[in-house]
């Protein structure tokens, strides 16, 4: 079954973002994520988004339309800025705490945008974001470049399609690390009864004992497969499985085989 992800283009509609020189958060957000879905579906992802258009969306809603989904990331690409332009370059991602696949992804993610030739900033907690905050499923925002740095936004608009790709293949490479992780060894527990009295319990502990110690004695192969004669390995362990048994229920007959 493949993986479900939604993707979130930071802002929209009323709600520009950060704004440098006329250019929109807005805008490089939907058509960066628009072009890493493209790239995600066609390595088989089922992808989600919670905008195609210039829409505005709260980020309580997005996250309440990822929940309802049921997807298994949500993935939200946004624009940085500073208080002072060209005063920070980079990409950094956002994630609720610093553990689990969440965290695996954002670094993969920065590691990726890294190579394109951003400045790696880092992963950093936002427990505050709602976006991060209300949804039930691992999410990462990742602030690709900051909008009022010219460094960055060369970055954006010359190696657009590598940072597309770099995000995906970030993406991916978590998604098939999780997938060749050893799997936790599966046990299962058999319950051979449920009661109120705690006699009756203790009273099914000792017959389902007893049909164990007879077991042992009858179906044991005391005979050497070459002669007709008992091992005497095998006369020693018969004689401390019968003394358990004797010791056990005094007041029954325990057979020997």
């Amino acid at each position: 079954m493949p993986y479900s992800i939604m993707l979130d283009a930071g802002h929209g509609g009323r709600d520009p973002g950060a704004v440098y020189n006329g250019r929109q958060e807005k805008d490089d957000t939907l058509a960066l994520t628009l072009a890493v879905g493209e790239i995600l579906q066609e390595r088989g992802i089922d992808v989600l988004y919670t905008r195609t258009t210039d829409i505005y969306e709260s980020p309580y809603q997005k996250a309440m339309e990822a929940n309802a989904a049921g997807v298994d990331f949500f993935i939200s690409i946004h624009r940085n800025s500073s208080p002072e332009p060209n005063t920070y370059s980079g990409v950094e991602s956002l994630v609720y705490n610093k553990s689990g696949i969440k965290l695996e992804m954002a670094e993969n993610i920065n590691e990726q945008l890294e190579a394109v030739g951003f400045v790696n900033l880092g992963v950093k907690e936002r427990p505050g974001l709602v976006i991060l905050r209300r949804t039930r499923m691992p999410a990462v925002l990742v602030e690709v470049g900051f909008i009022n740095s010219e460094t960055d936004n060369q970055l954006f608009d010359n190696n657009f399609n590598d940072i597309a790709l770099a995000i995906a293949e970030g993406i991916l490479d978590t998604l098939q690390m999780n997938d060749n992780a050893p799997s936790a060894p599966v046990s299962y527990t058999v319950q051979a009864g449920a009661f109120r009295n705690g006699a009756y319990a203790d009273r099914l502990q000792q017959e389902l004992l007893y049909i164990w110690c007879r077991r042992i004695l009858m179906n044991f192969h005391w005979k050497s497969q070459t002669m007709d004669t008992e091992w005497p390995g095998r006369i020693l362990i018969r004689f401390l499985v019968l003394g358990l048994c004797e010791a056990r229920w005094p007041t029954r007959d325990v057979e020997w085989a």
